[in-house]
């Protein structure tokens, strides 16, 4: 017997479309609370969000002509702003452009320039920095949030925007259709734009949601910025797509955040925050008393975590689920059972179930068990490139295999374990810093002669950055010079917090600084 297919062609190479998650909770848990604000003290059901979301796409097509593959920028903090704002490009098929709030404004001013959106929504106390980017760049369009003004364009735009739904029928969006830029320091210096499909972000949501038990019930806490891959898929947008609630932090304050954590009546059962949160919440006055009995999933991410936390938060009834993630990876690639917590303490675990993982040597050949080698990472959840960057393209990537940067091994158990930065990026407070991008600010001063930056151990942030200086003859130039210098330049958590003059820096026999000394 023969297997037929009625029209074959048609139906084995149709491309798969990234459907409309909104709209599907709105048709189908309509009355579920999928945001709660706890700034503005506003929630929203699925019904809701969905309308609001339906009726700022329609104000970007109708009014802007913004079309699918256009880029959209938003410059905001937290908020139901956001999610709306993202899930309208969504429904529009636009690109949205993830802008992070921490950085100055010539950061910004490549970013955008890059990616070129058309319009920028943004926050009302970044407008003296918006107007800055407009006169820098070919900005056409921008719309400001103000949060509980009565002059407030963001509600006014929704007032009158129509609530009709967005479909393209001859231009229908697909899964392997760019949905986010989301822009990553790099080693040169410049920023790259990783290109998050739609196809990643419903991946995370399968390896992230499903095996970590988000449901209607769920209630995700929203602690890291939503620019963040982290604040964005870990777990906000697989909550989205359970059809759980979004409980959203604007500004992370530690005691705030524990009492919001223990709230019975917010009743949170998933989150994930960098160690940095970790460790200042245990250090609040109030996590002698908190109780999480009601907290089903507690993960770490985005930096090792010492062991010393882990057990202070094992100790207090709540092990901390560690894995291994990263933008390009839609994050989540590797994730530890938290009864695997004490015991492989230190791995970041095991590779997720629609999700690749090898460790190569310098010739992209498997490393024996145990041996110490780059991890490289393949499957859907994985970016197919940068935008506009197809050198770093070329360099990272290898018959669809990612190549994170970072030496690893796998023990004989086969769990994975992070040894070392094969680049010089170093994490601090759960942000990639890499210090190429810092010494070239250093070089902007005429009286250095030469400068390595590297991260040094800190017990607040995991890592901070410290310069080692090689001054020109008759210099007069001082640390705090220099510093001073990087604060204008850089964000904050870039910039390092001391300086080491010395005569000479080390290199090798080709030129090469050697940073390990310098450690």
């Amino acid at each position: 017997m023969s297997l037929e297919f009625i029209n074959s062609d048609d139906q084995l190479y149709r491309p798969v479309l990234a459907y409309d998650w909104l709209e599907y909770q709105s048709d189908v848990n309509p009355e579920n609370i999928a945001i709660v604000d706890l700034d503005s003290k506003k929630s929203f059901t699925y019904r809701e969000f969905n309308d609001r979301a339906t009726r700022l796409a329609n104000y970007f097509r109708n009014d802007l002509q913004i079309k699918k593959s256009d880029r959209i920028a938003i410059l905001a903090k937290n908020g139901n702003e956001y999610l709306e704002f993202y899930y309208a490009c969504n429904k529009l098929g636009a690109i949205s452009v993830l802008l992070n709030w921490r950085l100055t404004t010539s950061e910004l001013e490549f970013i955008v320039n890059d990616s070129d959106p058309s319009l920028i929504v943004y926050d009302d106390e970044f407008s003296e920095q918006i107007d800055r980017l407009v006169d820098l760049c070919s900005i056409t369009e921008k719309l400001r949030i103000n949060r509980g003004a009565s002059d407030n364009p963001f509600e006014d735009v929704l007032a009158k925007a129509s609530l009709a739904p967005l479909s393209d029928a001859d231009n229908p969006l697909r899964l392997i259709d760019v949905q986010t830029i989301m822009y990553t320091s790099g080693t040169t210096g410049k920023p790259k734009g990783a290109m998050i499909t739609y196809n990643m972000t419903f991946f995370n949501a399968v390896n992230s949601g499903v095996p970590n038990g988000l449901s209607t019930e769920s209630a995700n806490l929203v602690i890291l910025p939503l620019f963040h891959t982290a604040g964005l898929n870990c777990y906000m947008n697989p909550a989205v797509h359970a059809g759980a609630t979004n409980v959203i932090i604007r500004n992370f304050d530690p005691e705030d955040c524990l009492k919001k954590i223990t709230d019975p009546m917010l009743g949170i059962s998933h989150f994930l925050a960098v160690p940095a949160v970790y460790l200042f919440m245990s250090q609040c006055s109030y996590f002698e008393q908190a109780s999480f009995e009601h907290v089903r999933h507690a993960a770490v991410g985005g930096a090792p975590i010492p062991l010393s936390t882990l057990m202070t938060w094992q100790e207090k009834g709540l092990p901390l689920k560690q894995g291994f993630g990263m933008t390009e990876t839609a994050p989540s690639c590797l994730s530890l059972p938290s009864h695997k917590t004490i015991e492989k303490v230190g791995s970041v675990g095991l590779p997720l179930l629609h999700c690749e993982v090898r460790i190569v040597d310098e010739h992209g050949g498997d490393v024996a068990q145990g041996e110490i080698g780059e991890l490289w990472v393949r499957g859907p959840n994985v970016c197919p490139g940068y935008w506009n960057r197809p050198d770093a393209n070329r360099s990272s990537f290898t018959n669809n295999w990612f190549h994170t940067g970072d030496a690893a091994r796998q023990d004989s158990d086969g769990y994975f374990f992070i040894v070392d930065r094969r680049k010089d990026m170093y994490i601090s407070g759960g942000e990639n810093v890499y210090p190429a991008e810092i010494e070239s600010v250093i070089h902007e001063l005429a009286d250095v002669g030469e400068a390595a930056v590297i991260g040094v151990p800190d017990e607040k942030w995991g890592a901070v950055g410290k310069i080692f200086l090689v001054l020109k003859p008759g210099s007069t130039l001082s640390p705090g010079d220099v510093l001073r210098h990087c604060a204008g330049k850089l964000a904050t958590f870039k910039v390092p917090k001391s300086v080491e003059v010395i005569e000479v820096l080390p290199r090798n026999a080709s030129g090469k600084i050697l940073k390990r000394e310098l450690a």
